[in-house]
């Protein structure tokens, strides 16, 4: 019998065994690229957590057995609750808002000029209801709810096969780091009270009205709210707090844009809940970006950034976003 298919097939072994490495490094960097594009863009990573749990099972699986019950029982009273109060909370809003159109540019059919295909009153009670269900929802699902959202940062950790280990050491990835001044007051806002001062009372008159209440909530919330979704990341580093406060500062444009793109589809009624857990995981997979980078200072990689001038260094904290370039432009 020829031998010769043998050889073939040996030679087919070898220059697959040699293409193996070229592949994985154009691999490599094809993943460096695509994280480069999604750090510069931080709001992207909202899209990102909601395709992964909506897409990647051994995170929608845990996720919907742990609040599927509650929000059967949800539905249900929610659903009950808006066939037998529609009407009456429909004359509300009427009476609410019989004095406002002077005052916000509405009418009854239309919104600052533009026609609307129903009147608004319609639309502020629908929208009053449907966060009416979504507290109803939250009832049910709060103690679950809870539950769900702190592990999605570990079922996001396993599904990405990472562990405890991955998570380094603060390393400071700037030459020169900004003075941090008003971190209290950010730091308050993004508590628990200070949210829900903000939510249910300052914002509470402006949820009649379409779409104001939830962006202007979101974007008062933006810092608070990033902060919070990485708070995971921080105690897995074991940051200081002065060590956060400089870290989100030299990322404080990138933490705003995330926090109001998170607050922003958290604020929407009923299918924000689904966010609230969603964006754990983009959060989490924003924190795996980041750390991949911390990875490349700690090793020397990458070397300290450094001011565009040394004048820059006497500017405030507000002052300084966007003035610090790279020397060294690797991309990891």
């Amino acid at each position: 019998m020829s031998t010769e298919p043998d050889k073939v097939t040996r030679e087919s072994e070898i220059a697959m065994k040699r293409l193996e490495p070229e592949d994985a490094l154009a691999a490599a960097a094809r993943a460096s690229a695509v994280r480069q594009e999604r750090l510069a863009f931080p709001p992207i990573y909202v899209v990102v957590g909601a395709y992964r749990l909506l897409s990647d099972d051994k995170l929608y699986i845990p996720t919907w057995a742990k609040c599927k019950h509650g929000f059967l029982r949800g539905a249900v009273v929610g659903l009950g609750w808006a066939a037998l109060s529609f009407n009456i909370q429909l004359k509300f809003v009427e009476i609410f808002l019989r004095n406002s159109p002077r005052v916000t540019g509405l009418a009854h059919d239309s919104m600052f000029g533009y026609q609307l295909p129903f009147t608004v009153t319609t639309y502020a009670t629908l929208l009053l209801l449907s966060n009416q269900l979504t507290v109803i929802l939250r009832f049910f699902l709060s103690k679950n709810m809870r539950i769900a959202r702190d592990r999605a940062w570990q079922h996001t950790e396993r599904s990405r096969g990472k562990g405890p280990e991955f998570w380094g050491p603060y390393v400071e990835e700037y030459a020169v780091p900004p003075r941090v001044e008003g971190w209290r007051w950010e730091r308050w806002v993004g508590g628990y009270f200070g949210r829900f001062i903000i939510t249910r009372v300052i914002l509470f008159p402006l949820s009649f009205y379409p779409f104001v209440g939830i962006a202007v909530g979101a974007y008062l919330k933006a810092i608070g709210t990033a902060r919070h979704l990485h708070r995971r990341y921080f105690e897995a580093k074991k940051m200081t707090s002065d060590q956060i406060a400089v870290f989100m500062e030299e990322r404080k444009l990138a933490y705003r844009s995330f926090g109001f793109a998170a607050a922003l589809l958290e604020g929407l009624p009923i299918i924000g809940l689904l966010f609230s857990i969603s964006n754990r995981v983009g959060a989490a997979m924003w924190a795996h970006d980041l750390e991949k980078r911390q990875h490349a200072f700690a090793s020397g990689e990458l070397k300290p950034m450094t001011p565009i001038s040394s004048a820059d260094i006497e500017l405030k904290s507000t002052a300084m976003a966007g003035t610090w370039q790279n020397g060294d432009r690797k991309t990891i």
